[in-house]
């Protein structure tokens, strides 16, 4: 009876405790199951919130924007659009291949930065008035002889730099030529050419105020720049151009020398300059002008049989033309730039690391002009590159220079 009692005691307690490690064995499987469900909703829950956060900041930046006064929030687009507005401007500017078309494109892109203004070209002492834009007459600036002694003027012609003034300080014969405008204030550049003054810009607010000093003197090196540029191409085909040179050099002493730099204000003359003050009765441009085309017609026959693009359609000829000569603009930018570059390029034939920056960005611009069309072949931009600045020596562009 003993030993039966206490075997009945004993399964009896084994069944509990096997009962209770059961429990056990459930409590912990319900815990591992709450946390795989955690796990899953938090990754869910992640995933949610990943897909509409840039939603969520950009109704956030909207908010804010809409909040700011209008004034703030609308200035970095006004900031936007007027650097494209320069941009484009100086674009026009270097469009241009001679004085005219320069100057031109410089006085119609200075329009969207002033009411009025006027170039008057500078020689022999005196300042000639040339072309305007924002007066009722167009014309109005032609030939007016600009005193040099007004106080705005003489500052930008003494000390070449933009110097602002008001009307008042302009002499009473221009006041009463070209009229006050309702705004005082009034702007004189000078232009530069070989550290020269060779023009006086006048600009002024007109009747709405405006008048974007730091724009307009923007537009103005730009303009000096390209100016000189174009100069120094006209130079440079001087020298290659044999023929004429023989020619020019064989004119009778009489005749005045043409002037090894070429001055783009040449063929302007201010009509109110007495005759005494001319330099000479015959320009030096009208010289070479002569000359040249003597020599050009000299040289017709020999030129049509070597001419390279001979065998292409008139259209394709001139797109052909216009390419090589936008080539040689874009590099004499480069050379006239970083001369010191360039001579130290030279001497140690690591030309194109230095200039690496320079000559991506300008042959991206001849691609982006010509790149599709029919001078695409023609490789001008890498001929001009290897021709101005290398000195025909592929080895001095150096190991990096591909073409």
């Amino acid at each position: 009876m003993g030993f039966k009692a206490i075997s009945s005691f004993e399964s009896a307690d084994q069944n509990g405790m096997a009962k209770q490690n059961e429990k056990q064995n459930e409590a912990q499987q319900g815990v591992v199951g709450q946390s795989d469900v955690r796990q899953i909703i938090e990754r869910a829950v992640a995933q949610a919130l990943a897909r509409q956060i840039s939603q969520l900041q950009a109704q956030i930046v909207q908010q804010v924007l809409e909040a700011l006064p209008a004034s703030v929030s609308a200035a970095p687009a006004s900031a936007q659009k007027n650097s494209a507005t320069l941009v484009q401007a100086v674009a026009n500017i270097h469009a241009g291949s001679t004085q005219k078309e320069i100057l031109r494109a410089f006085l119609d892109a200075g329009s969207a930065h002033c009411s009025r203004s006027a170039l008057f070209v500078v020689k022999a002492g005196a300042a000639s008035g040339w072309q305007s834009r924002g007066f009722s007459n167009q014309e109005t600036a032609k030939d007016f002889p600009l005193d040099l002694n007004a106080r705005p003027v003489a500052h930008a012609y003494q000390n070449r730099t933009a110097s602002p003034g008001t009307i008042a300080e302009m002499d009473r014969r221009f006041v009463e030529h070209f009229g006050s405008p309702a705004h005082e204030q009034v702007l004189v550049l000078p232009l530069l050419l070989k550290d020269k003054v060779a023009a006086l810009v006048y600009a002024d607010g007109g009747g709405n105020g405006n008048l974007d000093t730091a724009a307009l003197e923007l537009l103005v090196m730009a303009t000096s720049a390209w100016l000189e540029v174009t100069s120094l191409r006209k130079q440079a085909a001087a020298k290659e151009d044999s023929t004429a040179a023989s020619r020019v050099e064989s004119a009778p002493a009489s005749m005045p020398a043409v002037s090894s730099v070429p001055d783009p204000f040449a063929a302007h003359a201010p009509k109110h300059i007495p005759a005494s003050l001319t330099p000479h009765p015959v320009p030096a441009a009208e010289v070479a002008e002569v000359a040249s085309a003597h020599a050009t017609g000299a040289a017709a026959a020999p030129a049509a049989a070597t001419d390279p693009w001979a065998g292409l359609s008139p259209e394709d000829a001139d797109v052909h033309r216009k390419a090589q000569r936008f080539a040689r603009l874009l590099v004499d930018e480069i050379k006239l730039y970083n001369q010191a570059k360039v001579a130290e390029g030279r001497r140690n034939k690591d030309l194109y690391d230095r200039l690496k920056e320079d000559i991506d960005k300008s042959r991206g611009t001849f691609q982006k002009r010509y790149g599709s069309t029919a001078a695409a072949t023609g490789d001008y931009f890498n001929t001009e590159l290897l021709r101005s600045l290398a000195e025909d020596d592929i080895a001095i562009m150096g190991s990096n220079f591909r073409r």
